[in-house]
C-alpha cells in the first residue's frame, strides 16, 4: 500500500492499494459515515438546447461518497462502497444521489474520517511497509537454485548456482549429488535468513522444492521454522522469483505472516484462559472496566464486530480502543477470515491480554 497523502488535520488519507491484502485493509480501516473519493464512471445524460435529452453515456469522472455500506467482492477482487454522493462536477448535479464506488489494486483513493484513530493510521503504516520487509526466497529444482531477497526496490539477488545432476539411471551418484547442491544451497539460505530472520518462502517446478524443504527440516530447524510457505511455479532461479511476483504467490505468503500473527496471540487468549488466570479478559463490559483501570497491553477486537456493530456500541468499543491507545495498549484487529477470528467472536468478539490480574 503506497501512502500518497495523509494530513490527520484535515482527515484525509490518500492511498494506492497494490495488493488484495491492501484491499482487505481497506475493508477494515473505512467504516459508515466516512467518505471515500475516487474515480469512478458515471451515467449522464447529455442534453440539447434545441432537441430531447439524448440516451445517457457513462463518463470517467471523480466522486466522493459518503459510506452507508460496502462489500468484500472476493469473485472480481474488488471493495464495493456504497453511500451518497457527497463531491461530484456541478455539470453532472448527482449530489445527494447514491454512487457505488469499486475500489480495485492499483486505484487511488482518498479516505476523509472525522477523526483517525490510532490503530487505524498504525493499519495503513503496516501495510506501507509489507514490501519493506524482506521476504527471503528460495528458488530451486533439479538444475538451479536462486536465494534472493524482496525488497521494497525489487528483487536482491544474493547466491545463485546451475548444476547438472547425474541422470535417473544413476541412481546413487544422483542421489549424493543431490545432497550437496542442497548443501550449499541451505549455506546460502542460512546466511540470508541469519542477517535477517525475515519469513522465508520455497519455491520451484515439481518435486525438488519439496525435497529440498524436507532437508532443511533435518539439518537446520531454525530455517526451517522461519518457512512460511512451499509454492509450486513453472521455473526456477530468477525466472522462477519473477513469475511467482506476477502471480502473486508473494502476496499470499506475506498474509500467512499475518495470520500467524493474529493465530499467536489468539492461542495466548486461550492458554490464559484455560489456565484460569486473572491477567486475561474478554466481552464489552469487562474489556471496559479493565481499560478504565489501565490495566490492557493487548485489545484484541474481530474485524466483524468493529464493522457491524450497532452505531451506538461500535462509538462506546472507539472509545476503549482510544482509551488503551492512550494508556499505551497495543490494538490488534484480528480476521475473521480464519480460525483465530472465528475463536474471538466465540469470546463475544473483543478481549484484552491484561498488564496484571484484576480482582
Amino acid at each position: 500500500m503506497k501512502i500518497l497523502q495523509m494530513n490527520l488535520k484535515k482527515g484525509i488519507a490518500k492511498v494506492l492499494p497494490e495488493s488484495l491484502d491492501d484491499l482487505w485493509h481497506l475493508y477494515n480501516v473505512i467504516l459508515e459515515k466516512d467518505e471515500v473519493h475516487a474515480r469512478t464512471t458515471r451515467e449522464v445524460k447529455v442534453e440539447d438546447q434545441y432537441a430531447r435529452p439524448k440516451r445517457g453515456k457513462r463518463v470517467p469522472v471523480l466522486l466522493g461518497v459518503k459510506v452507508e455500506k460496502m462489500f468484500w467482492d472476493k469473485i472480481l477482487n474488488r471493495l464495493r462502497i456504497h453511500g451518497i454522493v457527497c463531491e461530484a462536477p456541478e455539470k453532472i448535479s448527482i449530489k445527494g444521489s447514491h454512487h457505488t464506488l469499486d475500489v480495485t489494486v492499483n486505484k487511488p483513493v482518498t479516505i476523509v474520517k472525522t477523526e483517525w484513530l490510532k490503530h487505524q493510521i498504525d493499519r495503513l503504516k503496516r501495510a506501507s511497509r509489507v514490501t519493506a520487509a524482506p521476504l527471503i526466497v528460495m528458488s530451486i529444482d533439479d538444475e538451479e537454485y536462486c536465494v534472493a531477497v524482496l525488497r521494497q526496490y525489487g528483487v536482491d539477488v544474493k547466491a545463485e548456482e546451475k548444476t547438472r545432476l547425474p541422470g535417473k539411471l544413476e541412481a546413487e551418484k544422483r542421489t549424493g549429488a543431490m545432497r550437496e547442491f542442497f548443501k550449499m544451497a541451505l549455506k546460502f539460505l542460512r546466511e540470508a535468513w541469519i542477517s535477517l530472520r525475515s519469513p522465508i518462502v520455497i519455491i520451484g517446478p515439481g518435486f525438488v522444492k519439496n525435497d529440498f524443504a524436507k532437508y532443511v527440516k533435518r539439518e537446520a530447524l531454525d530455517v526451517a521454522d522461519a518457512v512460511i510457505d512451499v509454492k509450486g511455479v513453472n521455473s526456477a532461479g530468477v525466472a522462477g522469483i519473477h513469475e511467482a511476483l506476477r502471480s502473486g504467490v508473494f502476496t499470499k505468503a506475506l498474509k500467512h505472516v499475518r495470520i500467524a500473527e493474529e493465530t499467536k496471540v489468539m492461542e495466548e487468549v486461550l492458554a490464559r484462559l484455560g489456565k484460569g488466570r486473572g491477567d486475561i479478559t474478554y466481552g464489552f463490559v469487562e474489556v471496559e472496566k479493565a481499560s478504565a483501570y489501565g490495566a490492557v497491553e493487548k485489545l484484541l477486537v474481530a474485524d466483524a464486530t468493529l464493522r457491524e456493530t450497532p452505531d451506538e456500541k461500535r462509538k462506546a468499543l472507539e472509545k476503549i480502543m482510544k482509551e488503551v491507545e492512550e494508556k499505551g495498549g497495543q490494538i490488534m484487529v484480528i480476521s475473521t477470515e480464519h480460525e483465530a477470528g472465528t475463536e474471538l467472536l466465540s469470546l463475544g468478539g473483543v478481549a484484552a491480554l491484561l498488564r496484571f490480574p484484576l480482582g
